[in-house]
């Protein structure tokens, strides 16, 4: 890594679990001046037991102990809550479906980790993402993973240069099964330890029963697509594009036996239109954005890249053209399912992310 040497300090993001745990090892190796820290970025009395962080600091304390490494532990709960959840919260209220992840990693991690790093002597900050960095002339790019099924440049991509600048990802040249063998081989209490999986603050409960606690639910109707009625629904904030589980709808309804996802919302109705089956009207083929974010220069437009509408989604090839002012147009080859208002769509030349806006609507 340019201009690094073994004075370069470092402190990881050590979140208790495995990738993060392996990334401290490897800049070990290099020699560097490495220390830990520990964000704390939730606060809730958790008796149901959902929330993980006197867990996760635990492991993190012990993995830490393990390298013989400082670890700084900080409470990012009040940022969370200001610059993530809120917007959460509004956006659910309007019937669409944010990503706090993106946000997180560009207001929380990238920002506030990085702020408070930096005040305790770091020159540079690395997390357990897997995404690589590559720098010339100065200029920042952000690439895929080498391991495609891991890869996680969908939640960075909007980072900016300066980010990038003090940033490190030593994972992601490594496969997701070669991390959790230097693990095993190291010890870690760590190696075997289950991957996070959705929303960080609402961990393995109930969608649905966690946004009651912050939302009122507003009953409407769920309808097909004429418009037929079926049965109640508890509020639009608690329904995606797409979702099929929770909609628990009968057999009286649909004669093809298949099941009902969601196809779209009318907030002035208030109305949830379902669908039965792989439906025509679960595909789009045509989006529009809020204002994009780029990570290097902004491309001339229209461009003819590739993207994707969610995490995990493999590259779809399309053409981006501007619209109205700030705004994007983004036509795919092939009609996507499931577009999302409210998700983020990120961009992408081969394996350079090139950035990405919000999706506002489907058409």
């Amino acid at each position: 890594m340019k201009n690094l040497n073994k004075n370069t300090k470092i402190i990881v993001g050590l979140s208790g679990g495995v990738d993060s745990s392996v990334a401290t090892l490897l800049l070990l190796k290099q020699s560097y001046q490495v220390e830990a820290l520990f964000m704390k970025n939730w606060e809730e009395d958790d008796k149901g037991g959902h929330c993980s962080a006197e867990q996760d600091l635990s492991d993190a304390q012990k993995v830490a102990d393990k390298l013989d490494v400082k670890l700084h532990t900080v409470n990012f709960s009040v940022d969370y809550w200001d610059d993530v959840f809120a917007h959460f919260l509004k956006e659910h209220k309007k019937g669409r479906t944010p990503n706090p992840d993106v946000l997180c990693n560009q207001k929380i991690k990238f920002r506030a980790f990085l702020e408070h790093a930096l005040s305790l002597g770091a020159d540079k900050i690395a997390t357990g993402h897997y995404a690589r960095i590559a720098e010339k002339n100065s200029t920042y790019r952000l690439k895929t993973g080498l391991d495609d099924s891991k890869d996680q440049s969908y939640f960075l991509h909007l980072l900016n240069q300066y980010q990038l600048s003090k940033s490190l990802f030593p994972l992601g040249g490594i496969n997701k099964i070669d991390v959790r063998n230097i693990a095993k081989k190291n010890g870690f209490i760590t190696a075997d330890k289950k991957d996070s999986t959705g929303i960080c603050f609402i961990g393995e409960r109930s969608f649905s029963e966690f946004l009651a606690a912050y939302l009122p639910k507003q009953q409407g109707d769920i309808v097909d697509e004429q418009g037929q009625f079926i049965k109640h629904h508890q509020g639009l904030a608690f329904y995606t594009i797409g979702q099929r589980k929770g909609l628990e709808i009968g057999g009286g309804f649909g004669s093809s036996g298949e099941p009902w996802f969601v196809a779209g919302k009318c907030i002035e109705r208030n109305e949830l239109m379902v669908v039965q089956g792989d439906h025509a009207l679960l595909y789009h083929q045509t989006l529009n954005t809020a204002k994009p974010h780029w990570i290097n220069t902004p491309p001339a437009l229209p461009l003819t890249c590739s993207a994707k509408i969610r995490y995990r989604q493999q590259s779809q090839s399309c053409v981006i053209s501007q619209h109205d002012n700030k705004q994007l147009k983004v036509v795919f080859k092939q009609p996507q399912r499931a577009i999302t208002p409210g998700q983020s769509i990120v961009f992408y030349d081969h394996e350079i992310c090139l950035g990405g806006a919000i999706i506002e609507y489907r058409l």
